[in-house]
């Protein structure tokens, strides 16, 4: 009887720790995979990371935008730096903006483009592109879930 408590234990510690489940969305980009939060409508594109204290090694947000467009992306709100990786149609990796600082600064915070045309939008702890040495024209795969997404 004393493995019960035992075992009880270390499923509240794995459960605690932010393991994700099989069932959890992912995205693999250079050769690694990122469990990730998804954000696909406005109210979900506009919250994004704001508040966090911290984003989870091998986690990040996918933004899924309706259509294909110049988008942009401020820190309004973040606390953590984040790598923002702009993705097309295609999922063919088409700007980087690597390193962007926290802002608390509220309406006041820069914004960071991607120069062209992107529908996904892949936010990475900071130094992540560095790390996988990503280029323009890398590609993204998606978890089969999220090839459905709008």
């Amino acid at each position: 009887m004393r493995l019960f408590p035992r075992v009880a234990a270390i499923a509240l510690l794995v459960s605690s720790t932010g393991c994700a489940s099989a069932d959890a969305p992912w995205v693999e980009l250079g050769g690694k995979r990122y469990v990730v939060e998804v954000a696909d409508d406005d109210a979900e594109r506009a919250r994004g990371l704001m508040f966090r204290n911290e984003l989870p090694r091998g986690h990040g947000m996918l933004f899924i935008h309706d259509r294909e467009e110049p988008q942009a992306y401020w820190m309004k709100n973040t606390r953590i730096a984040l790598d923002i990786l702009y993705f097309d149609d295609a999922l063919t990796l088409v700007s980087q903006q690597r390193d962007v600082p926290p802002c608390s600064a509220g309406n006041a915070c820069p914004s960071y483009p991607s120069n062209v045309p992107a529908r996904y939008v892949l936010e990475l702890n900071a130094g992540e592109a560095a790390r996988l040495q990503l280029s323009d024209g890398a590609p993204l795969r998606l978890a089969p879930a999220l090839q459905d997404a709008p």
